[in-house]
């Protein structure tokens, strides 16, 4: 049992260092690929990898959907399936790793926000405070300390907004009734964000984006592909199972720290006292706005 356990922890820290690397490897290599073209080819892989294996499944799954499913496919392909990534991947050729990675514990603001209007889910005063007090934190981090004259980086607006999307995804996944098991499911999921993002890829092609892909940039896409999607979905699956998912999902706050060293050791980006005080105030708004909720948990 404790051998199992101590397996588990050990595939814990290489999934999230998996995840945490690729806002490391985005901003490593933008100058080397256009972010549609990276994100496209993460989709082609991930189908391609898996679809020879389920594509049975996946045909009689998606022959079940009702309209109410496929409403719900799309809003997931929409907002999951690779848009968000794109976006993340542009915003990193114009703010650090260090920053973008901070906006990753946003997340539970973003999904509290969406879930009042698209599961009817209240939001008390303290809740609001919280989200005050988190997007103070979050216009720190993006004005780089400065309030008094504030300029927000683009590409810190562009990595909140891939996070806003990521949190709508997550929220329309529990709206999912499909019968797809997960290897289809992923399939379908890449197979729609691929449709929403080749427009994308048309832009870029038009507007003469560089497209052709070098050593560093295949490399990067593979990475994304198989290590920060296949691998790390793979082992998160693991943990949860062993772990439980309350524990599991209490280390997702680890990601923006391995995050911020991975910057510092592979990009010599150092984060400066905004990003300390801006993730404390994201941190503390989160703690606040779930506190109630946490609090009626424990009281069952």
């Amino acid at each position: 049992m404790r051998q199992m356990r101590s397996t588990a922890y050990f595939i814990l820290l290489a999934t999230l260092l998996l995840w945490s690397g690729n806002w490391i490897v985005a901003r490593a290599v933008r100058e080397d690929v256009a972010p549609g073209v990276a994100t496209a080819g993460r989709l082609v892989i991930v189908i391609g990898l898996l679809a020879p294996f389920c594509w049975r499944e996946l045909r009689a799954g998606l022959l079940a959907c009702d309209r109410r499913d496929w409403k719900i496919l799309i809003a997931l392909g929409f907002t999951g399936g690779g848009l968000h990534l794109a976006l993340q991947w542009l915003g990193l050729h114009y703010t650090t790793a260090t920053s973008a990675v901070l906006y990753l514990s946003t997340a539970p603001i973003f999904i509290m926000l969406l879930a009042r209007p698209l599961l009817k889910e209240a939001i008390g005063a303290l809740q609001w405070t919280g989200v005050a007090i988190s997007f103070l934190g979050v216009l720190l981090i993006g004005s780089q300390g400065q309030l008094v004259t504030p300029t927000f980086n683009v590409g810190d607006m562009m990595a909140l907004a891939s996070m806003a999307m990521w949190s709508s995804y997550t929220v329309v996944l529990r709206m999912r009734r499909d019968t797809l098991a997960t290897p289809p499911y992923l399939v379908a999921l890449c197979m729609l964000g691929l449709l929403f993002v080749l427009p994308w890829v048309a832009f870029e092609l038009m507007h003469g984006a560089k497209t052709s892909l070098g050593f560093a940039g295949s490399l990067a896409i593979l990475y994304s592909a198989i290590g920060s999607l296949l691998l790390a979905y793979a082992g998160w699956s693991y943990v949860v199972s062993r772990l439980g998912a309350a524990r599991a999902g209490a280390t997702m706050h680890l990601m923006p720290a391995i995050a911020v060293g991975l910057a510092a050791l592979f990009l010599g980006e150092y984060p400066r006292w905004y990003h300390f005080a801006g993730i404390a105030l994201i941190l503390a708004g989160v703690g606040l706005s779930t506190f109630r909720a946490s609090s009626a948990a424990s009281s069952l």
